[in-house]
């Protein structure tokens, strides 16, 4: 191992639950307000998986009073307290970005049995 790897070795968490793309999940992100800290919920469906190590990070879009938003998470980070699978999603491609274009019944996900 190298010396980049033997820091980011620590680093790392070992209780990351397995996610894929498709899959409906429930981040739980730690917000700071002032001096004051809370879990925010943040729902929706995962489009993408990014790098590797350190640096993975994953990509969720909900669709929020009418908006999509999307919000890339990094997998390792101290802000990421938790991360709950809501479904399995059954898809055939790696990156979900077709779902930007689609509205109502034609974005959704069709669930694993």
């Amino acid at each position: 191992m190298d010396a980049i790897q033997k820091l980011t070795a620590e680093q790392l968490k070992s209780d990351f639950p397995a996610i894929e793309i498709g899959d409906t999940v429930r981040v739980h992100v730690k917000i700071r307000e002032g001096d004051r800290e809370r879990i925010q919920m943040f729902e929706g469906t995962v489009i993408a998986m990014n790098g590797s190590g350190i640096t993975r990070s994953f990509t969720v879009r909900r669709i929020a009073f009418g908006v999509g938003v999307e919000r890339v998470f990094p997998v390792h980070s101290p802000n990421v307290a938790g991360v709950d699978v809501v479904r399995h999603g059954k898809v055939r491609r790696s990156k979900l970005y077709y779902l930007r274009n689609r509205v109502g019944k034609a974005a959704k996900v069709v669930e694993k049995i």
